[in-house]
């Protein structure tokens, strides 16, 4: 369905849209997974250094540039937005942003064989969709379907393809080769991606942009305490995405194949090499 251009005014608002997520997004791409996991965010180590990050020197100045219009246009526009709408009101667009995905989910979940999530994801779209006004509202959740996300990156994890070389880019935040394949393919899987208005970018950038300062809403005090706390703010952020990604991966499942090397660890008191228990 494409929809013909009737105003120059009408045109001029997709361009100033589109403008705009262009400078959102290049501080918004890595708070919802910020937003996504609280105490990981709170706990993600300090590590200054790390062997799979051997563009660090660029990836660091787009981290900065990030900061820099985050500063100066989407953290005030976020705390805007959080101060000004109501919370059923940001739950609302949280809902419909998160349903217009579901088709993307639903692709990922069968391509990774998930039936069960397959199931309730398409059984999350119908009733969202209807009983819940185009997605507003989330009673599939309450019915007992809570939400998931899913991407071809993750996709590719589960069959062990390799995250790569870390890397940080303008507008899309981190993106190692793995997510940034899922990120161009998971544009394809969209329906919305093929719905014109006015433009092809405008349903899309309109998106994006609404997703951007949302997600940025839902994190300020997280991430706030994140800069605080941080030794190396950028360090804290690929390490905490890593270990986000990771879990979404397992879909929350964790791996105790993955655990610390403690066989080595003696408790018998009556070896001369035992830890000693002081107090």
């Amino acid at each position: 369905m494409k929809m013909t251009h009737r105003t120059g005014g009408r045109s001029a608002a997709a361009q100033a849209i589109f403008a705009l997520a262009l400078l959102f997004g290049l501080a918004a791409a890595p708070h919802a997974a910020m937003a996504a996991d609280e105490t990981a965010a709170q706990t993600a180590a300090d590590d200054g250094g790390d062997a799979n990050d051997p563009l660090e020197p660029m990836n660091r100045y787009f981290f900065e540039l990030n900061r820099f219009f985050d500063t100066i246009l989407l953290k005030p526009v976020a705390t805007w937005y959080d101060g000004v709408v109501p919370e059923p009101g940001r739950n609302g667009v949280r809902n419909f942003l998160d349903n217009l995905r579901s088709p993307v989910i639903l692709v990922n979940d069968l391509l990774q064989g998930e039936w069960e999530r397959a199931g309730t994801t398409a059984s999350r779209f119908g009733i969202n969709t209807t009983v819940g006004v185009l997605g507003l509202f989330d009673p599939a959740a309450d019915w007992g379907m809570p939400q998931h996300s899913e991407d071809f990156g993750q996709t590719l994890g589960t069959y062990d393809v390799a995250e790569g070389a870390y890397l940080y880019l303008p507008v899309l935040g981190p993106a190692p080769p793995r997510d940034l394949t899922g990120f161009v393919v998971d544009i394809f899987f969209d329906p919305l991606t093929y719905i014109y208005w006015d433009k092809s970018k405008t349903v899309p950038t309109t998106r994006f942009v609404l997703n951007g300062i949302d997600q940025r809403a839902r994190s300020l005090d997280t991430l706030d305490q994140i800069e605080r706390t941080s030794v190396d703010y950028y360090a804290t952020v690929r390490n905490l995405y890593r270990q986000i990604r990771k879990n979404e991966i397992a879909n929350g499942n964790r791996d105790f194949n993955d655990l610390p090397d403690i066989e080595n660890l003696n408790f018998d008191t009556n070896e001369p090499d035992s830890p000693q228990l002081g107090f």
